[in-house]
């Protein structure tokens, strides 16, 4: 029994480091959104027993208007996109990605402002996170001049002692239970401006979302994060216009 047990965490653990590449790069455009991973990037999820695999964050990229207005998505997750997510325990995770599921406005039959199994997003916005590296890259409407990026980032059962496992729904510290996100997904903004021939521009940490996903508000307030601070060290948008 003990050597079936080991070989199927053998089976886990080297499924859980394949597929991934370093440095990759998604889509085709004349902007570019490259994301410097940080020291949390990758963050410790728990298996069976003492097996845990080393899981990348949730991602979501999207662009706005400069009056917050949502213009289209560049990239989400394929846990998220494509709802296989792993031990959630039929949660639909509604708390890992809300300032993107909110702001792209679709609900579907459960009342979610998430993709299901049934109407996934499509193949050419979605992919699985890398373990560090991670360029995606938009075409700009030619006569488009300004933009906003966005970028959202959340890992599963990210706890501290602000956001704890056994907070219960109801809870204004609630993460969805002991699968759930833990601390709350960080939230990045990049404005692009055309206008004045720059083409570098830096992101900046705007706040958090909404601890348990009930709504696609920005929470400025970020001094009860801790790990969570650490995904991501830095976001650059290049312009090649």
């Amino acid at each position: 029994m003990k050597k079936i047990i080991l070989s199927m965490a053998l089976t886990i653990m080297t499924l859980s480091c394949s597929g991934q590449n370093n440095n990759t790069e998604f889509g085709n455009g004349n902007i570019k959104v490259s994301i410097e991973q940080g020291s949390g990037w990758l963050h410790d999820f728990p298996i069976f027993w003492f097996i845990k695999k080393k899981n990348a964050p949730q991602i979501a990229i999207w662009s706005e208007d400069l009056e917050g207005n949502f213009l289209s998505t560049i990239y989400v997750s394929k846990k998220l996109a494509k709802q296989s997510w792993i031990a959630a325990g039929g949660n639909r995770r509604k708390e890992s990605l809300p300032c993107w599921s909110h702001a792209q406005g679709k609900q579907y039959s459960d009342g979610l402002y998430l993709p299901t199994k049934d109407e996934p997003l499509l193949d050419a916005v979605t992919g699985a996170t890398p373990k560090s590296g991670f360029t995606a890259n938009i075409q700009m409407d030619g006569d488009m001049k300004q933009i906003v990026v966005k970028c959202e980032f959340n890992h599963s059962v990210d706890f501290n002692e602000n956001y704890p496992k056994d907070a219960k729904e109801g809870d204004t510290n609630y993460s969805g239970g002991k699968m759930g996100s833990g601390q709350p997904a960080i939230v990045f903004q990049t404005v692009v401006d055309l206008t004045n021939g720059q083409q570098e521009f830096k992101g900046k940490l705007i706040g958090h979302s909404s601890p348990d996903g009930s709504d696609g508000n920005l929470y400025s307030d970020i001094s009860k994060l801790t790990t969570a601070l650490n995904i991501v060290k830095e976001i650059t948008v290049y312009a090649n216009k």
